[in-house]
């Protein structure tokens, strides 16, 4: 299983492969390999085969998987001083997590995609998916805050699990649409439900700043990770307020695949958050929202924990 991790370091923006408690390097890694076997231009060569961007790294497809494998047993293989030195292994409490991918082309998310959530809201489950666009500027990284906005009280969590599309295409078939997902990770459809409620189309309660905590990593696809078979906690300050797993989706992954394909061309990058289970706030009696102090966790085994503090707005009164 490789698992990707956006990451800053040094100032730097990078691109790793989490091994244990510490991150590899991909592009160093790539490049100390390259040089240690005579390569001539290394480091031009590992920048176009070993990006430390993400989103370009995904776009070189399996070459792109292979290189990073391969600069993992390379950094392996070495000692720990000598790799720890050269930056080419660093530890994970040493560097600052991202968003697993930058400025992604789009975000698309699914609406009432577990039957249990659709009735604690008092909806149907439609015969078709339902899906809405989150702007990737209201993406957030691990362990960065979530803004309650001065204008709402009412901000609820949605764990959710999420795929980036790696493999561009049009009009794709269910037979075919699992060849298209890069990988998973973990995403809060964070929502401001007065927002949210007052009118019949989502966007503004569904795109506060600060209200799309996404990652912390990306686990690309393989046969070890099920993705219809994963759980779901979320818990708010310790207290577990949703216990689901994927199995129990309307619409799978496939499904959503050629769906959303029917009407616009998915692009490597693309992040598609598949819907909540039950236990969001606003349901609950009395209902609960998301206030300064609180923290907001969703753990999906095989991916990880996304943790938020959650703050006041910090724009103040004008």
């Amino acid at each position: 299983m490789t698992v990707l991790l956006n990451f800053r370091h040094g100032g730097e923006d990078r691109l790793g492969v989490v091994v244990g408690d510490h991150v590899i390097d991909i592009n160093r890694a790539h490049r100390a390999r390259l040089t240690s076997e005579g390569v001539p231009n290394a480091a031009a060569r590992a920048a176009a085969e070993a990006p430390s961007d993400a989103l370009t790294f995904l776009q070189g497809g399996e070459d792109a998987v292979r290189t990073a494998r391969s600069a993992v047993e390379y950094v392996t293989g070495l000692p720990d001083d000598d790799a720890r030195r050269t930056l080419l292994r660093i530890p994970r409490a040493e560097v600052e997590t991202l968003v697993p991918i930058k400025n992604p082309p789009k975000v698309i998310c699914v609406a009432r995609n577990f039957g249990a959530h659709a009735k604690e809201a008092g909806k149907e489950v439609s015969e078709i998916p339902i899906v809405f666009a989150r702007f990737p500027s209201t993406l957030i990284p691990d362990g960065a805050e979530v803004i309650v906005p001065r204008v709402s009280h009412e901000v609820d969590w949605e764990g959710e699990l999420a795929f980036v599309v790696g493999k561009p295409g049009r009009y794709i078939s269910r037979e075919d649409a699992m060849d298209h997902v890069a990988g998973y990770s973990i995403f809060n459809d964070v929502s401001v439900r007065n927002y949210q409620f007052r009118v019949t189309q989502y966007t503004s309660g569904k795109n506060f700043n600060a209200s799309g905590p996404f990652g912390p990593v990306l686990v690309l696809a393989d046969e070890a990770l099920d993705p219809h078979a994963l759980q779901i906690t979320t818990t708010l300050s310790g207290d577990v307020v949703q216990d689901g797993n994927t199995s129990e989706m309307v619409f799978d992954i496939p499904t959503i695949i050629e769906h959303i394909s029917e009407w616009i061309e998915l692009e490597v990058g693309d992040v598609i958050a598949m819907g909540t289970p039950a236990g969001v706030g606003f349901t609950r009696q009395p209902p609960r929202f998301l206030t300064p102090g609180d923290t907001i966790s969703v753990e999906i085994p095989g991916i990880g924990v996304l943790s938020n503090p959650v703050i006041a707005d910090p724009w103040g009164e004008r």
